[in-house]
């Protein structure tokens, strides 16, 4: 009898859990994505012939941070991060480009420009308009990108067994990427993203998908 209770009273326990991480789930998914439009958008893109991409602004962090913590290793795998976002962004439309009304300046080019005039670390520093000048395009897209790591891959296992499926996220990616009209550097269209990779995906997969997000929503799409 005592094993048959303690068998039920675990079954209910996972079905506890179970159910309140869908709540949190489906709440999470209601918040996940948002999209501003400016009310001359289609205008505006209209006048876009060429775009560039900018290098991402990267960041990695710890909910809890290991004791084993190099600051300028982060720092070093912030700033790869970046330009392998930037390059992984510039692929995914380069593959979907006959879908686009505008041509997207290739990055090397674009960062060529920006480490010759002693800009590729103050993008911050420049207005849109200044950066779209220099570059000789139409628009410029600039992005963040914050990877947080929540909790060890150990213990997104042990819930994920214990749950049952795979509910054991290990780390957040939230991905903000913009459109600055280079006239003026006013915002056209700003795409907020945040996805959890789970304890089974990868940054590389996790990247993938939010690229694929970004090309549903991407404004410059041909009608």
């Amino acid at each position: 009898m005592k094993k048959q209770l303690s068998f039920t009273s675990k079954n209910n326990f996972k079905g506890i859990l179970s159910v309140l991480f869908l709540m949190f789930f489906f709440l999470g998914k209601a918040q996940d994505k948002q999209i501003f439009e400016s009310p001359n958008l289609k205008e505006i893109i209209k006048t876009h012939k060429t775009v560039a991409i900018l290098p991402f602004n990267a960041t990695i962090s710890y909910r809890k941070q290991p004791k084993d913590f190099d600051a300028a290793a982060n720092k070093e795998a912030e700033l790869k991060l970046g330009t392998d976002m930037q390059t992984g962004m510039y692929t995914f439309l380069l593959r979907k480009s006959s879908d686009y009304s505008v041509v997207v300046q290739d990055v090397e080019k674009t960062n060529a420009l920006l480490k010759k005039n002693d800009l590729i670390d103050k993008l911050s520093e420049t207005s849109p308009e200044e950066l779209a000048k220099l570059l000789g395009v139409d628009a410029v897209i600039k992005c963040s990108y914050s990877y947080q790591k929540t909790k060890s891959e150990g213990g997104a296992i042990v819930l994920t067994l214990l749950v049952g499926f795979g509910t054991g996220s290990v780390a957040t990616g939230a991905l903000t990427m913009q459109i600055n009209d280079g006239k003026d550097g006013s915002l056209v269209w700003r795409f907020y993203k945040q996805m959890a990779e789970d304890v089974m995906s990868s940054p590389s997969a996790m990247m993938e998908r939010m690229m694929r997000k970004v090309g549903r929503n991407f404004p410059y799409e041909k009608e």
